[in-house]
């Protein structure tokens, strides 16, 4: 990331824009210290930082989910589950019914 003082950002403000515009952010710092500073980014990686705003948008934005959406995983499970691996519970009570349904 290149840093600029505020007076060379003013002066060379289309190189910050052309440089941030390629994804390359771009640091300003005013004063001596260069204590006080901002990034400046492009739109896109902007609203890419900030992420959707809600869970489900999140998902459909996943790479899992665009995986899905292409049918990687049609020819075979990623994730196969076996009978073997399967256990009976007991729930703790007489009057609770079995995975078949009666008592």
């Amino acid at each position: 990331m290149r840093t600029w003082t505020l007076e060379k950002a003013k002066n060379g403000f289309s190189e910050v824009v052309r440089l941030a515009l390629d994804h390359e952010p771009q640091l300003v710092t005013r004063g001596r210290a260069g204590a006080e500073a901002v990034v400046v980014i492009a739109r896109d990686d902007y609203e890419r930082l900030i992420g959707p705003t809600d869970l489900y948008a999140a998902l459909q934005q996943s790479p899992l989910a665009k995986a899905v959406a292409e049918g990687l995983f049609d020819a075979h499970d990623p994730f196969p589950r076996t009978a073997a691996l399967a256990r009976d519970i007991d729930l703790g009570g007489s009057d609770v019914a079995d995975a078949t349904g009666s008592p």
